[in-house]
Protein backbone atom coordinates (compact mmCIF):
# COMPACT_ATOMS: atom_id res chain seq x y z
CA UNK A 1 0.00 0.00 0.00
CA UNK A 2 1.25 3.31 -0.37
CA UNK A 3 2.40 6.17 1.45
CA UNK A 4 0.43 9.24 2.30
CA UNK A 5 1.60 12.45 3.50
CA UNK A 6 0.37 16.29 4.07
CA UNK A 7 0.43 19.12 1.87
CA UNK A 8 -1.08 22.18 2.29
CA UNK A 9 -2.32 24.02 -1.14
CA UNK A 10 -3.25 27.74 -1.14
CA UNK A 11 -6.83 27.99 -2.44
CA UNK A 12 -6.18 31.04 -4.17
CA UNK A 13 -3.02 30.54 -6.55
CA UNK A 14 -2.67 26.67 -5.80
CA UNK A 15 0.81 27.24 -4.02
CA UNK A 16 2.16 23.99 -2.24
CA UNK A 17 3.89 23.90 1.11
CA UNK A 18 4.94 21.20 3.21
CA UNK A 19 3.47 22.96 6.46
CA UNK A 20 1.05 25.27 7.24
CA UNK A 21 2.02 28.79 6.89
CA UNK A 22 -0.74 31.93 8.26
CA UNK A 23 0.24 34.01 4.66
CA UNK A 24 0.96 32.41 1.56
CA UNK A 25 4.51 32.52 -0.17
CA UNK A 26 3.37 32.66 -3.91
CA UNK A 27 0.20 35.49 -3.43
CA UNK A 28 0.61 36.74 0.05
CA UNK A 29 -2.96 35.46 1.00
CA UNK A 30 -3.32 35.31 4.51
CA UNK A 31 -5.24 31.93 6.02
CA UNK A 32 -5.55 30.00 2.58
CA UNK A 33 -3.15 26.71 2.76
CA UNK A 34 -5.68 24.10 3.12
CA UNK A 35 -4.51 20.17 4.26
CA UNK A 36 -4.83 17.94 1.51
CA UNK A 37 -3.22 14.09 1.37
CA UNK A 38 -1.71 13.08 -1.46
CA UNK A 39 -0.65 9.86 -2.23
CA UNK A 40 3.70 9.15 -2.28
CA UNK A 41 4.46 6.47 -5.24
CA UNK A 42 6.74 3.54 -4.28
CA UNK A 43 10.42 3.34 -5.05
CA UNK A 44 10.95 3.65 -8.48
CA UNK A 45 7.03 4.12 -9.90
CA UNK A 46 7.42 7.55 -10.21
CA UNK A 47 9.72 7.29 -12.82
CA UNK A 48 8.11 4.79 -14.47
CA UNK A 49 5.35 7.00 -14.27
CA UNK A 50 7.08 9.64 -16.20
CA UNK A 51 7.85 7.12 -18.84
CA UNK A 52 4.39 6.45 -19.25
CA UNK A 53 2.27 9.57 -19.14
CA UNK A 54 0.54 9.77 -22.12
CA UNK A 55 1.21 12.37 -25.06
CA UNK A 56 -0.73 13.23 -28.23
CA UNK A 57 1.75 12.63 -30.64
CA UNK A 58 1.32 15.20 -32.88
CA UNK A 59 4.13 16.91 -34.94
CA UNK A 60 5.11 20.44 -34.79
CA UNK A 61 3.33 21.95 -37.89
CA UNK A 62 4.51 25.34 -39.43
CA UNK A 63 2.24 27.91 -38.69
CA UNK A 64 0.82 28.93 -42.51
CA UNK A 65 0.28 25.19 -42.51
CA UNK A 66 -1.84 25.36 -39.74
CA UNK A 67 -5.61 25.01 -41.50
CA UNK A 68 -7.66 28.00 -40.54
CA UNK A 69 -11.06 26.00 -39.93
CA UNK A 70 -9.72 24.73 -36.63
CA UNK A 71 -12.49 26.88 -34.78
CA UNK A 72 -15.19 26.04 -36.51
CA UNK A 73 -18.33 27.69 -34.03
CA UNK A 74 -21.82 26.18 -33.24
CA UNK A 75 -24.56 27.99 -32.37
CA UNK A 76 -26.13 27.06 -28.95
CA UNK A 77 -29.81 28.71 -29.74
CA UNK A 78 -29.34 31.46 -26.98
CA UNK A 79 -28.56 34.60 -29.03
CA UNK A 80 -27.17 36.04 -25.33
CA UNK A 81 -25.00 33.35 -24.56
CA UNK A 82 -24.00 33.29 -28.14
CA UNK A 83 -23.05 37.21 -28.04
CA UNK A 84 -20.87 36.13 -24.56
CA UNK A 85 -19.28 32.90 -26.14
CA UNK A 86 -18.16 35.26 -29.55
CA UNK A 87 -20.58 33.54 -31.56
CA UNK A 88 -21.12 30.20 -30.01
CA UNK A 89 -19.07 26.95 -28.76
CA UNK A 90 -15.91 26.37 -30.27
CA UNK A 91 -14.66 22.39 -30.90
CA UNK A 92 -12.39 21.37 -28.24
CA UNK A 93 -13.29 24.18 -25.53
CA UNK A 94 -13.47 23.96 -22.02
CA UNK A 95 -15.59 26.62 -20.58
CA UNK A 96 -16.25 27.44 -17.23
CA UNK A 97 -19.73 28.93 -15.77
CA UNK A 98 -19.30 30.45 -12.06
CA UNK A 99 -22.30 31.87 -10.12
CA UNK A 100 -23.81 31.96 -6.64
CA UNK A 101 -26.24 28.94 -5.77
CA UNK A 102 -29.38 28.90 -7.43
CA UNK A 103 -28.64 32.14 -9.87
CA UNK A 104 -29.52 29.79 -12.87
CA UNK A 105 -26.26 27.85 -13.69
CA UNK A 106 -27.82 24.70 -14.21
CA UNK A 107 -31.09 25.62 -15.63
CA UNK A 108 -29.32 27.68 -18.51
CA UNK A 109 -26.88 24.77 -19.30
CA UNK A 110 -29.73 22.32 -19.49
CA UNK A 111 -32.05 24.87 -21.90
CA UNK A 112 -28.20 24.98 -23.84
CA UNK A 113 -28.13 21.15 -24.08
CA UNK A 114 -31.38 20.47 -24.83
CA UNK A 115 -31.08 23.10 -27.97
CA UNK A 116 -28.11 21.49 -29.02
CA UNK A 117 -29.58 18.03 -29.23
CA UNK A 118 -32.38 19.16 -31.14
CA UNK A 119 -29.77 20.05 -33.61
CA UNK A 120 -28.90 16.28 -33.88
CA UNK A 121 -25.78 16.77 -31.47
CA UNK A 122 -25.17 13.74 -29.35
CA UNK A 123 -25.22 15.76 -25.75
CA UNK A 124 -23.93 14.39 -22.18
CA UNK A 125 -25.03 16.18 -18.84
CA UNK A 126 -23.00 14.47 -16.07
CA UNK A 127 -24.03 15.78 -12.48
CA UNK A 128 -22.27 14.99 -9.77
CA UNK A 129 -24.69 17.11 -7.01
CA UNK A 130 -28.50 15.30 -8.34
CA UNK A 131 -29.53 12.26 -8.99
CA UNK A 132 -30.90 11.28 -12.90
CA UNK A 133 -34.21 11.93 -11.37
CA UNK A 134 -34.01 15.23 -10.18
CA UNK A 135 -32.60 16.28 -13.87
CA UNK A 136 -35.47 15.08 -15.13
CA UNK A 137 -37.96 16.68 -13.00
CA UNK A 138 -36.12 20.19 -14.35
CA UNK A 139 -36.23 18.82 -17.59
CA UNK A 140 -39.95 18.14 -17.40
CA UNK A 141 -40.46 21.98 -15.80
CA UNK A 142 -38.50 23.38 -18.60
CA UNK A 143 -40.53 21.48 -21.29
CA UNK A 144 -37.31 19.58 -22.53
CA UNK A 145 -37.76 16.23 -24.30
CA UNK A 146 -35.86 16.18 -26.95
CA UNK A 147 -33.52 12.49 -28.18
CA UNK A 148 -30.10 13.18 -28.54
CA UNK A 149 -29.53 14.56 -24.64
CA UNK A 150 -27.35 11.28 -22.47
CA UNK A 151 -27.97 11.77 -18.49
CA UNK A 152 -24.96 10.76 -16.20
CA UNK A 153 -25.04 10.66 -12.51
CA UNK A 154 -20.97 10.44 -11.43
CA UNK A 155 -18.58 11.81 -9.43
CA UNK A 156 -15.95 9.59 -9.84
CA UNK A 157 -13.52 10.84 -12.85
CA UNK A 158 -12.57 7.77 -14.04
CA UNK A 159 -15.95 6.30 -14.46
CA UNK A 160 -16.68 10.13 -16.12
CA UNK A 161 -13.81 9.17 -18.60
CA UNK A 162 -14.86 6.14 -19.89
CA UNK A 163 -18.12 7.23 -20.44
CA UNK A 164 -16.72 10.19 -22.26
CA UNK A 165 -14.87 8.60 -24.32
CA UNK A 166 -17.28 5.59 -25.04
CA UNK A 167 -19.66 7.80 -25.59
CA UNK A 168 -18.15 10.51 -28.13
CA UNK A 169 -20.44 13.11 -27.01
CA UNK A 170 -20.37 16.69 -29.10
CA UNK A 171 -21.24 18.50 -26.04
CA UNK A 172 -20.67 18.09 -22.38
CA UNK A 173 -21.40 19.49 -19.16
CA UNK A 174 -19.83 18.78 -15.77
CA UNK A 175 -21.89 19.98 -12.91
CA UNK A 176 -19.69 20.46 -10.94
CA UNK A 177 -15.74 20.53 -10.49
CA UNK A 178 -15.78 20.75 -6.95
CA UNK A 179 -18.21 17.72 -6.45
CA UNK A 180 -15.53 15.48 -8.91
CA UNK A 181 -12.46 13.60 -7.67
CA UNK A 182 -9.98 10.50 -9.16
CA UNK A 183 -10.72 7.91 -7.12
CA UNK A 184 -6.60 7.79 -6.94
CA UNK A 185 -6.05 10.45 -4.97
CA UNK A 186 -6.51 10.55 -1.23
CA UNK A 187 -7.49 14.01 -1.15
CA UNK A 188 -11.25 14.41 -0.42
CA UNK A 189 -13.61 15.68 -3.52
CA UNK A 190 -13.28 19.82 -3.55
CA UNK A 191 -9.86 20.20 -2.30
CA UNK A 192 -7.02 22.40 -4.70
CA UNK A 193 -5.16 19.01 -5.54
CA UNK A 194 -9.01 17.14 -6.49
CA UNK A 195 -9.90 20.72 -8.56
CA UNK A 196 -6.49 20.93 -10.32
CA UNK A 197 -6.06 17.19 -11.14
CA UNK A 198 -9.53 17.09 -12.68
CA UNK A 199 -9.68 20.07 -14.89
CA UNK A 200 -6.74 18.91 -15.95
CA UNK A 201 -7.94 15.56 -16.88
CA UNK A 202 -11.43 17.07 -18.58
CA UNK A 203 -8.95 19.72 -20.66
CA UNK A 204 -6.77 16.75 -22.09
CA UNK A 205 -10.12 14.88 -22.98
CA UNK A 206 -11.60 18.28 -24.54
CA UNK A 207 -8.34 18.83 -26.69
CA UNK A 208 -8.11 14.73 -27.43
CA UNK A 209 -11.68 14.26 -28.42
CA UNK A 210 -12.93 17.38 -30.32
CA UNK A 211 -15.43 17.18 -27.40
CA UNK A 212 -16.76 20.96 -26.12
CA UNK A 213 -17.14 21.40 -22.42
CA UNK A 214 -18.86 22.66 -20.36
CA UNK A 215 -17.41 22.97 -16.17
CA UNK A 216 -19.52 24.57 -13.48
CA UNK A 217 -17.97 25.83 -10.74
CA UNK A 218 -18.77 26.99 -6.92
CA UNK A 219 -18.62 30.57 -6.04
CA UNK A 220 -16.64 31.71 -2.55
CA UNK A 221 -18.55 33.89 -0.33
CA UNK A 222 -16.61 37.05 -1.96
CA UNK A 223 -17.46 35.86 -5.49
CA UNK A 224 -14.49 33.98 -7.07
CA UNK A 225 -14.57 30.82 -7.92
CA UNK A 226 -14.04 28.10 -5.26
CA UNK A 227 -10.34 26.75 -5.78
CA UNK A 228 -7.29 27.35 -7.10
CA UNK A 229 -6.66 30.48 -9.46
CA UNK A 230 -5.23 27.97 -11.79
CA UNK A 231 -8.29 26.34 -12.44
CA UNK A 232 -9.23 29.93 -14.27
CA UNK A 233 -6.03 29.50 -16.58
CA UNK A 234 -6.39 26.35 -17.77
CA UNK A 235 -9.89 27.03 -18.94
CA UNK A 236 -10.50 28.43 -22.67
CA UNK A 237 -13.22 30.84 -21.61
CA UNK A 238 -14.50 32.23 -17.71
CA UNK A 239 -18.10 33.33 -17.55
CA UNK A 240 -19.48 34.51 -14.35
CA UNK A 241 -23.56 34.71 -13.57
CA UNK A 242 -24.29 37.49 -11.58
CA UNK A 243 -27.68 39.47 -10.46
CA UNK A 244 -29.70 39.20 -7.40
CA UNK A 245 -31.86 35.96 -6.52
CA UNK A 246 -34.66 38.13 -5.51
CA UNK A 247 -35.15 39.97 -8.69
CA UNK A 248 -35.30 38.44 -12.69
CA UNK A 249 -32.41 39.74 -14.31
CA UNK A 250 -29.11 38.04 -14.56
CA UNK A 251 -26.14 38.89 -15.96
CA UNK A 252 -23.80 36.53 -18.36
CA UNK A 253 -20.10 38.20 -18.39
CA UNK A 254 -17.36 36.70 -20.08
CA UNK A 255 -14.26 37.96 -18.60
CA UNK A 256 -11.36 35.69 -19.96
CA UNK A 257 -12.69 34.25 -23.86
CA UNK A 258 -9.56 32.21 -26.30
CA UNK A 259 -12.22 32.35 -29.10
CA UNK A 260 -13.48 35.98 -28.57
CA UNK A 261 -13.46 39.56 -26.87
CA UNK A 262 -13.82 39.66 -23.20
CA UNK A 263 -16.33 41.80 -21.19
CA UNK A 264 -19.35 40.98 -23.07
CA UNK A 265 -22.44 40.56 -21.56
CA UNK A 266 -25.50 38.66 -21.72
CA UNK A 267 -28.93 39.84 -20.19
CA UNK A 268 -31.70 37.08 -19.08
CA UNK A 269 -34.62 37.16 -17.07
CA UNK A 270 -35.49 34.10 -14.80
CA UNK A 271 -39.51 32.27 -15.64
CA UNK A 272 -40.91 29.70 -14.58
CA UNK A 273 -40.05 27.92 -17.92
CA UNK A 274 -36.37 28.93 -17.52
CA UNK A 275 -34.04 31.48 -18.43
CA UNK A 276 -35.31 33.82 -21.34
CA UNK A 277 -33.42 36.39 -23.09
CA UNK A 278 -33.72 40.07 -23.03
CA UNK A 279 -33.24 41.16 -26.79
CA UNK A 280 -33.60 44.94 -25.36
CA UNK A 281 -32.43 45.36 -22.15
CA UNK A 282 -31.88 49.41 -22.14
CA UNK A 283 -35.54 49.60 -22.72
CA UNK A 284 -36.68 47.20 -19.76
CA UNK A 285 -33.60 48.06 -17.43
CA UNK A 286 -35.55 52.09 -17.89
CA UNK A 287 -39.08 51.02 -17.78
CA UNK A 288 -39.65 51.23 -14.35
CA UNK A 289 -37.82 54.58 -14.30
CA UNK A 290 -39.81 57.24 -12.31
CA UNK A 291 -40.23 60.39 -14.58
CA UNK A 292 -39.96 64.32 -12.77
CA UNK A 293 -37.95 62.62 -9.59
CA UNK A 294 -34.97 64.13 -8.48
CA UNK A 295 -31.76 62.60 -8.14
CA UNK A 296 -32.32 60.17 -11.15
CA UNK A 297 -30.13 60.07 -14.45
CA UNK A 298 -29.78 58.20 -17.80
CA UNK A 299 -26.02 56.78 -18.68
CA UNK A 300 -25.14 55.29 -21.57
CA UNK A 301 -22.17 52.53 -20.70
CA UNK A 302 -20.83 49.95 -22.48
CA UNK A 303 -20.51 46.31 -21.86
CA UNK A 304 -18.34 45.15 -24.53
CA UNK A 305 -19.44 45.65 -27.55
CA UNK A 306 -22.96 46.69 -26.07
CA UNK A 307 -24.12 50.04 -25.17
CA UNK A 308 -26.59 49.75 -22.37
CA UNK A 309 -28.65 52.42 -20.86
CA UNK A 310 -29.48 52.57 -17.01
CA UNK A 311 -30.72 54.29 -14.55
CA UNK A 312 -28.03 56.27 -11.72
CA UNK A 313 -30.06 57.21 -8.55
CA UNK A 314 -28.81 59.45 -5.88
CA UNK A 315 -29.99 60.37 -2.46
CA UNK A 316 -29.01 63.16 -0.34
CA UNK A 317 -30.79 63.76 2.67
CA UNK A 318 -29.20 65.96 5.79
CA UNK A 319 -27.20 64.13 8.73
CA UNK A 320 -27.53 64.45 12.14
CA UNK A 321 -24.17 61.81 12.42
CA UNK A 322 -21.03 62.98 13.47
CA UNK A 323 -19.85 61.30 9.96
CA UNK A 324 -22.09 61.38 7.40
CA UNK A 325 -23.36 58.17 5.60
CA UNK A 326 -22.11 56.83 2.44
CA UNK A 327 -24.20 54.18 1.19
CA UNK A 328 -23.25 52.59 -2.59
CA UNK A 329 -24.96 49.92 -4.65
CA UNK A 330 -24.03 49.39 -8.13
CA UNK A 331 -20.46 51.68 -7.94
CA UNK A 332 -16.96 51.53 -6.41
CA UNK A 333 -17.47 53.65 -2.89
CA UNK A 334 -13.73 54.65 -3.26
CA UNK A 335 -14.90 57.13 -6.56
CA UNK A 336 -18.41 57.84 -5.38
CA UNK A 337 -15.93 59.13 -2.10
CA UNK A 338 -14.02 60.96 -5.06
CA UNK A 339 -16.48 62.88 -6.35
CA UNK A 340 -18.44 64.30 -3.87
CA UNK A 341 -15.46 66.12 -2.90
CA UNK A 342 -15.20 67.33 -6.52
CA UNK A 343 -18.62 68.20 -6.12
CA UNK A 344 -18.07 70.24 -3.05
CA UNK A 345 -14.81 72.00 -4.20
CA UNK A 346 -15.33 72.50 -7.92
CA UNK A 347 -18.93 72.82 -7.93
CA UNK A 348 -19.97 74.56 -4.65
CA UNK A 349 -22.35 72.15 -4.09
CA UNK A 350 -22.33 71.29 -0.02
CA UNK A 351 -22.32 67.43 0.83
CA UNK A 352 -20.10 67.17 4.08
CA UNK A 353 -23.55 67.17 6.11
CA UNK A 354 -25.73 65.11 4.01
CA UNK A 355 -26.02 61.63 4.38
CA UNK A 356 -25.61 60.19 -0.06
CA UNK A 357 -27.20 57.02 -0.84
CA UNK A 358 -26.32 55.89 -4.67
CA UNK A 359 -27.94 53.08 -6.43
CA UNK A 360 -27.61 51.61 -10.06
CA UNK A 361 -31.14 50.18 -11.04
CA UNK A 362 -31.09 46.43 -12.30
CA UNK A 363 -28.23 45.40 -10.72
CA UNK A 364 -25.88 46.83 -12.67
CA UNK A 365 -22.20 47.32 -11.82
CA UNK A 366 -20.89 50.37 -13.10
CA UNK A 367 -16.91 50.18 -13.60
CA UNK A 368 -16.30 52.61 -15.89
CA UNK A 369 -15.05 56.29 -15.19
CA UNK A 370 -17.37 57.48 -18.08
CA UNK A 371 -20.40 57.36 -15.40
CA UNK A 372 -19.02 59.79 -12.99
CA UNK A 373 -20.33 62.71 -14.62
CA UNK A 374 -23.82 60.59 -14.67
CA UNK A 375 -23.15 59.93 -10.56
CA UNK A 376 -22.03 63.72 -10.13
CA UNK A 377 -25.42 64.92 -11.48
CA UNK A 378 -27.59 63.09 -10.10
CA UNK A 379 -26.53 63.77 -6.13
CA UNK A 380 -26.42 67.63 -7.57
CA UNK A 381 -29.99 67.25 -8.93
CA UNK A 382 -30.67 65.58 -5.18
CA UNK A 383 -29.14 68.72 -3.33
CA UNK A 384 -31.14 70.92 -4.99
CA UNK A 385 -34.61 69.03 -5.31
CA UNK A 386 -34.01 69.68 -9.03
CA UNK A 387 -35.00 66.81 -11.75
CA UNK A 388 -33.22 66.18 -14.55
CA UNK A 389 -35.11 65.97 -18.00
CA UNK A 390 -36.87 62.77 -18.93
CA UNK A 391 -35.00 63.04 -22.50
CA UNK A 392 -31.65 64.14 -21.20
CA UNK A 393 -29.02 61.74 -21.23
CA UNK A 394 -25.52 61.97 -19.45
CA UNK A 395 -21.89 60.73 -19.63
CA UNK A 396 -18.38 62.20 -18.86
CA UNK A 397 -15.37 61.29 -16.81
CA UNK A 398 -14.62 64.05 -14.54
CA UNK A 399 -11.17 64.48 -13.26
CA UNK A 400 -9.88 65.80 -9.74
CA UNK A 401 -9.94 69.47 -11.17
CA UNK A 402 -13.48 69.21 -11.92
CA UNK A 403 -12.73 68.64 -15.79
CA UNK A 404 -14.61 66.84 -17.88
CA UNK A 405 -12.30 63.96 -20.07
CA UNK A 406 -13.69 62.19 -22.82
CA UNK A 407 -15.33 58.90 -23.25
CA UNK A 408 -14.34 56.18 -25.61
CA UNK A 409 -17.03 55.00 -28.51
CA UNK A 410 -18.87 58.22 -28.00
CA UNK A 411 -20.76 57.40 -31.40
CA UNK A 412 -22.39 54.02 -30.68
CA UNK A 413 -23.36 55.37 -26.93
CA UNK A 414 -25.12 58.85 -28.95
CA UNK A 415 -26.92 56.39 -31.40
CA UNK A 416 -28.04 54.14 -28.49
CA UNK A 417 -29.54 57.26 -26.73
CA UNK A 418 -31.26 58.40 -29.64
CA UNK A 419 -32.77 54.95 -30.93
CA UNK A 420 -34.22 55.03 -27.62
CA UNK A 421 -35.57 58.29 -27.45
CA UNK A 422 -33.40 60.89 -25.81
CA UNK A 423 -33.44 64.49 -27.78
CA UNK A 424 -30.72 65.75 -25.29
CA UNK A 425 -26.90 64.70 -24.39
CA UNK A 426 -24.49 65.68 -22.09
CA UNK A 427 -20.72 64.97 -23.46
CA UNK A 428 -17.52 65.90 -23.47
CA UNK A 429 -17.26 69.22 -25.51
CA UNK A 430 -14.05 67.04 -27.17
CA UNK A 431 -16.39 64.02 -28.02
CA UNK A 432 -19.04 66.43 -29.60
CA UNK A 433 -16.20 68.24 -31.35
CA UNK A 434 -15.43 64.53 -33.01
CA UNK A 435 -18.85 63.18 -33.86
CA UNK A 436 -18.59 62.76 -37.65
CA UNK A 437 -22.89 61.91 -38.00
CA UNK A 438 -25.19 63.27 -35.49
CA UNK A 439 -28.42 61.72 -35.02
CA UNK A 440 -31.04 64.29 -36.40
CA UNK A 441 -33.15 65.83 -33.91
CA UNK A 442 -31.01 64.79 -30.79
CA UNK A 443 -29.44 68.10 -29.30
CA UNK A 444 -25.69 67.00 -28.09
CA UNK A 445 -24.15 69.91 -25.27
CA UNK A 446 -20.37 69.61 -25.33
CA UNK A 447 -19.62 70.60 -21.85
CA UNK A 448 -15.50 71.17 -20.49
CA UNK A 449 -15.73 71.30 -16.45
CA UNK A 450 -18.33 69.62 -13.90
CA UNK A 451 -19.33 73.57 -13.21
CA UNK A 452 -20.61 74.37 -16.74
CA UNK A 453 -22.20 70.93 -16.85
CA UNK A 454 -24.51 71.27 -13.90
CA UNK A 455 -24.91 74.93 -15.21
CA UNK A 456 -26.45 73.77 -18.69
CA UNK A 457 -28.74 71.02 -16.58
CA UNK A 458 -29.75 73.45 -13.63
Amino acid sequence: MAKTKSVYACTACGYESPRWVGRCPGCGAWNTLEESVTAVPEKGAAKLAANQRPGTGAAPLLLEEIPEDTALRTPTGISELDRVLGGGIVEGGLMLIGGDPGIGKSTLLLQVCANLAGQGKRILYISGEESARQIKLRARRLDIGVPGLYVLAENALDAVETRLRDLQPDVAVVDSIQTMYRPEMASAPGSVSQIRESTSLLMRICKETGTSMFVVGHVTKDGAIAGPRMLEHMVDVVLYFEGDRQQDYRLLRAVKNRFGSVNELGVFRMTGKGMQIVPNPSEELLSHRAKGASGSTVFCGLEGSRPLLCDVQALAAQSFLNSPRRTVNGADAGRIAMLLAVLEKRAGQRTYNQDVYINVAGGLELSEPAADLALCVAVASSLKDQPVGSEVAVMGEVGLTGEIRTVPQCDRRVAECARLGFTTLVVPRENARRLSNPPEGVRILGVDTLLQALSVLF
